[in-house]
């Protein structure tokens, strides 16, 4: 989904009309419509589970999808899909969600997956992985971005409203590279069990931040960040 202009070989436009047959080239590879993206963090889960099937949401947390679902449902939009990862606390987050979308079609991906996307500027010393996990959780991090975060596609007609569940980490670092700040500061931000982050991706690729964890539709009593 690159600029237009990317995409066609120059060297090959006719020489007698190239000018009229290069506007007509470049519309055929335009975007028309506007993609709104939805990212969600997971609610509040259960820390002390070793494996990830034991990582399950804590009452509060389910309360908190509850709250993110009817906030999600009171915006009168039509959503398009919900994508999120597949760890257990992201599709539980998912599943409660939902209810709230009647119709809406789910899709798990180990992309979305938490991680270590990359090492973070200025270090902290609380949170220190192996250099390994950079390397892998980064690669698949940065894929998960390139695939998801994008310009419509040129055949799409209207503006696309997609949800996507999954984890702080994967979300912060996506903005920072959507809005083409240094991803290295992705650890600056902080989001909140349930929150709504919505980026806007215009079609001439040009992306706004409307909202970063956003959980003001929550009481004050309900909101967490573990």
């Amino acid at each position: 989904r690159r600029e237009p202009l990317a995409l066609i070989n120059l060297k090959k436009k006719n020489e007698e009309t190239g000018e009229e047959e290069l506007s007509s080239r470049l519309n055929h590879f335009k975007a028309k419509a506007t993609r709104h993206i939805f990212l969600i963090r997971h609610s509040q889960y259960n820390l002390d589970g070793r494996a990830d099937k034991d990582r399950t949401l804590t009452p509060l947390g389910r309360e908190q999808a509850e709250l993110t679902g009817k906030r999600l449902a009171s915006l009168g939009i039509k959503f398009d899909q919900i994508i999120h990862s597949s760890m257990t606390r992201a599709t539980e987050t998912t599943e409660i969600i939902s209810k709230h979308l009647p119709g809406v079609k789910k899709v798990s991906t180990d992309l979305l997956r938490e991680g270590a996307p990359i090492e973070p500027d200025p270090p902290v010393s609380h949170w220190k992985p192996e250099a390994v996990q950079y390397y892998e959780d980064g690669a698949r991090i940065e894929a998960a971005f390139r695939n998801f975060i994008h310009r419509a596609d040129v055949k799409q007609e209207e503006d696309s409203y997609e949800i996507f569940v999954c984890h702080a980490n994967v979300i912060r670092y996506i903005v920072c590279r959507a809005l083409q700040f240094p991803p290295e500061g992705w650890l600056r931000m902080s989001l909140n069990n349930g929150s709504i982050t919505h980026l806007v991706i215009r079609p001439n690729g040009r992306v706004a931040l409307r909202t970063l964890g956003d959980t003001g539709f929550m009481p004050p009593d309900k909101i967490t960040r573990t």
